[in-house]
């Protein structure tokens, strides 16, 4: 009798199991933004226009996807959001006392997750510190470890849960942060490879989390940036595969969109996207799966399938609600951005700096010699197209003048090193001519729309120029022999051993971009130990506090370099201005 009533209680909670457990469909839509730098707004403070784009569109497009699939929408940022736009300066650097308002967009959009980017990094401690207290989501860098304890400086993941399923977020930066940027900036950190961190929290997030889904969220751009010893800049693609166990990979940094997909070393099939910069385009997966749930409401996946695609969202309308609760900020930040401090005598084109000796770079030239007392200076150009009006200065034209808030950094080179550095800059920046038909910048058609490089091989923030020397840079010889130093401009010799003081910003005074050390060829330690002074403040306060004092600039062109020899130069420079700026 007691085995037939054991055998019945079996079959009822047999029955019970079945009726409990059911299968049904889950899909899940993960939108990712990244590299927003400050496009918060439909408005370019810097330009004082109306711009495509920006969260408030983005929110629009966020807000059908909810009515849709409810909590079933996963929204994640990857970074490069605390800097670029003025309305960022303004919180971090200004406005202290307020929430910043990265903090409170993000925090309005509901966010459920975020990375750290490199330019978030560099906004210094005082400011992403406070703007990780201050946001909802948690901010993750799987990565970025705090030296003195050893452990995760911010969350290495963040564990969501929808309709029974785990996801697990894994978020990392580019490993690259030392050497682009100053130890004050991100003292007590250690930036570790990705793919190694990548290992250790798949396999930790799949067994100890138990993880249904998990998406590596990475400010790394796709492949091929700036590969040394130390660091690999651009990994994402390696990550996904060389790590088994990511089903999605999101990824930034490089302002470029991808989507795509790769295999990864289990043979398996990882979905990849990258939206670009600026939220003009937003990375959407689509996770479906089939999934049995069990009691208590946790669910066992049975199959799933992973697609992606990217949406442009200049067009979308822009979300009104969104916009009035942001009114009164708008409005703050445009008082401050719209301030005129000066007047600019002549129009300034960065587009002239990549043809000869330019105003628009000589303008920081010169604010870098005065303020440092220097001997050389050395600068590039920030920004492709920018320009600077004729007329009033506000303090929004000095972001297109001078972007990043980058310090000012002195250091002793000698005259070899300085002649190294501006041979590696001309051999990234300029083609060696066989001919007088060829070109005389080194293009490459590939990278027209590409948002970093815009139709040169390489990297535009990496053309550097000097001013405090006089110098020819003649194309027809081969890298490394191009520049000849004439000469000091104040009539003094030049001599390849003797020691100058040299200044530049702080992302060169860093190691940033090579020219120091594939150039100069200083190691990471000495470039440390040759720095003599640094900046308190940012450039562009330098130069706004220089304007205020000065009143009316007039900026000219000090024409101590040029290309030559001359016959073949000027009509190649008229031929590839034309190609990259139609004029």
């Amino acid at each position: 009798m007691m085995k037939k009533i054991t055998i019945l209680l079996c079959l009822a909670v047999a029955v019970a199991v079945a009726v409990g457990a059911r299968e049904k469909t889950v899909t899940l839509k993960v939108v990712e933004t990244s590299d927003v730098h400050g496009s918060f707004f439909p408005y370019d403070f810097i330009n004082r226009r109306d711009v495509n784009g920006s969260l408030a569109r983005a929110q629009t497009y966020i807000k059908e996807l909810r009515s849709i699939y409810g909590k079933n929408v996963i929204l994640l940022d990857n970074g490069d959001i605390l800097q670029g736009q003025p309305v960022c300066y303004y919180y971090n650097y200004i406005a202290t006392d307020k929430m910043n308002i990265v903090a409170k967009v993000t925090n309005a959009m509901g966010y459920d997750a975020q990375t750290m980017g490199n330019h978030d990094v560099e906004t210094g401690h005082e400011v992403y510190d406070k703007w990780i207290g201050e946001t909802h989501c948690p901010v993750l860098g799987a990565n970025i470890i705090d030296r003195q304890t050893g452990e995760q400086y911010v969350e290495p993941y963040a564990i969501i849960e929808r309709d029974g399923v785990r996801i697990a977020v894994i978020g990392m930066i580019t490993p690259a942060i030392p050497n682009w940027l100053n130890e004050d900036l991100w003292r007590g950190m250690r930036f570790d490879e990705m793919t190694a961190a990548a290992r250790k929290w798949v396999r930790h997030v799949r067994e100890t989390e138990r993880a249904d889904i998990v998406i590596g969220l990475l400010h790394s751009g796709r492949e091929g940036g700036i590969t040394t010893d130390d660091y690999e800049e651009d990994a994402s693609l390696r990550v996904a595969k060389e790590v088994a166990g990511f089903d999605l990979v999101l990824f930034g940094h490089d302002h470029n969109t991808f989507a795509g997909e790769v295999t990864n070393v289990n043979g398996d099939r990882v979905v990849c996207l990258n939206p670009a910069n600026a939220a003009r385009c937003l990375a959407v997966a689509t996770i479906e799966m089939k999934v049995k749930t069990r009691r208590g409401g946790k669910a066992k996946i049975l199959s799933k399938k992973v697609t992606g695609e990217l949406v442009d969202i200049n067009k979308t309308a822009i979300d009104s609600e969104y916009m009035e609760m942001f009114k009164d900020d708008i409005a703050e930040v445009k008082a401050f951005t719209e301030q005129v401090i000066g007047k600019m005598e002549n129009d300034l084109y960065s587009r002239d700096s990549f043809f000869g000796s330019c105003a628009f770079v000589d303008i920081i030239h010169d604010l870098q010699l005065e303020k440092t007392e220097a001997d050389i200076s050395l600068n590039a150009p920030l920004m492709f197209n920018a320009r600077i009006k004729k007329g009033d200065i506000r303090v929004s034209d000095l972001f297109n003048l001078y972007r990043f808030e980058n310090r000012i950094y002195v250091l002793r080179m000698t005259g070899e090193e300085i002649r190294k550095h501006l041979e590696m800059s001309y051999d990234l920046w300029v083609n060696t001519m066989k001919s007088p038909d060829d070109h005389i910048m080194m293009l490459d058609t590939r990278t027209v729309n590409d948002n970093q490089r815009t139709g040169f091989k390489n990297m535009t923030f990496n053309f550097d120029s000097a001013v405090g020397i006089d110098y020819e840079v003649d194309v027809t010889k081969p890298d490394g022999e191009k520049v000849n130093i004439l000469g000091m401009s104040n009539g003094e010799k030049f001599e390849k051993d003797k020691w100058y003081k040299v200044v530049m910003n702080s992302y060169r005074g860093n190691g940033g971009g090579e020219l120091l050390t594939k150039g100069a060829g200083l190691s990471k330690e000495e470039i440390e130990k040759r720095i003599i002074w640094k900046s308190e403040r940012d450039q562009r306060y330098y130069l706004m506090e220089k304007i205020k004092q000065v009143g009316t600039m007039n900026p000219v062109a000090h024409n101590n370099w040029r290309f030559v020899p001359e016959e073949w130069t000027k009509p190649a420079i008229e031929r590839d201005r034309k190609l990259l700026f139609n004029r």
